[in-house]
């Protein structure tokens, strides 16, 4: 009942009513204890289905200003009719899906705004999160990114057993948590018509791009996590592996980048047998992807254009060494910064966002004894 209350809102900010106060207090007392990540979500009330009437007219309202009067008038006919017909036996669907899903929008929204786009998802989907932009605990590569990477498996190891505190609206509204279960181990497989999500319960590598060449790291010694030393370690030894990429290595990820339609006939026609379907079988069955550049990023005080030119190279850079269908793609640059480029179907922006919070404040002074 609690959290059925969305009064809050609503109002101005900094003015709040009696009804609201009571409410924050009551909010607070019953997330006053230590919660765990999934503890509130059999708590959640189910979204509701606004009348149609009330669809119908913001709309009508939204297109207004985009339509001459005489398109809007034809639109409101349009709608009038969609109303009276069959709108109303969707309507009554649509209530229906409602008993049996806690929401009933999220799988549609999912499928038919995400997988379904045959468009590339680079650029027009996928986004990225940048490093602090004036502070950077080390410059050598290999370190920050070993850190990154056991820093993103603890993180893993207390998401799998629900340790992590829900994100909380004003700090005492819960979010739902179930995006986040989808956040590692996860892959967007291409097909001709629409595209599907592969979640692995358990993934025990990454793989790491570098200069054009594809490495499987094993993050684990038996059943034991791999130490950002060790970690370390790998890295390096990859940076500073003179070997060439093999043919057709270099830009194998450009086919993540461009339409879904022709990547999911290659992946059909050359993926299904021999070392090829291995390949790729260890990059989308990964935790998550690294990529190791070979150019510096980050902000420059003395350049104005580097806070462009590092955005950019987070959200798509060369086009070819990025592995856009990957949940995310950790970016370590040759100066030690560090950005992420995420896939949008598996959850929206602020998951990411609280990924990145979280291992922002775990990272912070924890890099310098590494390197």
């Amino acid at each position: 009942m609690l959290l059925s209350y969305h009064g809050w809102m609503f109002e101005p900010h900094g003015k709040r009513s009696l009804k609201t106060k009571v409410w924050a207090g009551c909010m607070t007392v019953m997330a006053r204890r230590q919660p765990m990540l999934y503890s509130f979500q059999m708590s959640l009330p189910r979204l509701p289905v606004p009348r149609l009437e009330d669809t119908i007219d913001r709309y009508l309202q939204s297109v207004e200003s985009l339509l001459d009067e005489e398109k809007f008038s034809r639109m409101k006919e349009l709608s009038e009719d969609f109303q009276k017909n069959l709108g109303c036996k969707l309507q009554k669907y649509l209530h229906l899906k409602s008993w049996w899903a806690t929401n009933y929008v999220s799988d549609w929204w999912e499928e038919y705004i995400y997988l379904r786009g045959r468009g590339p998802i680079m650029v027009n989907s996928n986004y990225y999160a940048m490093d602090f932009i004036t502070v950077n605990p080390t410059t050598i590569q290999a370190a920050r990114a070993g850190n990154a990477i056991h820093a993103m498996l603890m993180y893993r190891r207390k998401l799998e057993r629900g340790l992590i505190p829900p994100v909380m609206a004003l700090g005492i509204v819960p979010m739902c948590s179930y995006q986040m279960e989808r956040m590692f181990n996860t892959t967007r497989i291409p097909g001709v018509e629409t595209d599907h999500l592969q979640h692995l319960v358990e993934s025990r590598h990454v793989c790491v791009y570098h200069k054009g060449r594809y490495y499987r790291l094993c993050l684990y010694d038996d059943r034991t996590l791999l130490s950002p030393r060790q970690l370390q370690t790998q890295i390096q030894c990859i940076l500073d592996d003179p070997s060439p990429p093999q043919p057709g290595e270099e830009k194998l990820a450009a086919l993540t980048a461009g339409e879904r339609v022709p990547w999911a006939r290659a992946r059909a026609q050359f993926f299904t047998n021999g070392v090829n379907r291995v390949s790729l079988s260890s990059i989308e069955r990964g935790v998550f992807f690294v990529c190791l550049d070979t150019e510096e990023g980050g902000y420059q005080e003395s350049d104005k254009n580097s806070l462009s030119v590092y955005s950019k190279s987070l959200l798509h850079g060369n086009c070819y060494n990025r592995w856009f269908d990957k949940s995310f793609t950790l970016v370590v640059y040759k100066n030690g910064r560090l950005g992420l480029n995420a896939e949008h179907s598996w959850a929206d922006a602020p998951v990411v966002g609280h990924l990145w919070e979280v291992l922002s404040d775990f990272m912070t002074g924890y890099f310098i004894k590494v390197a």
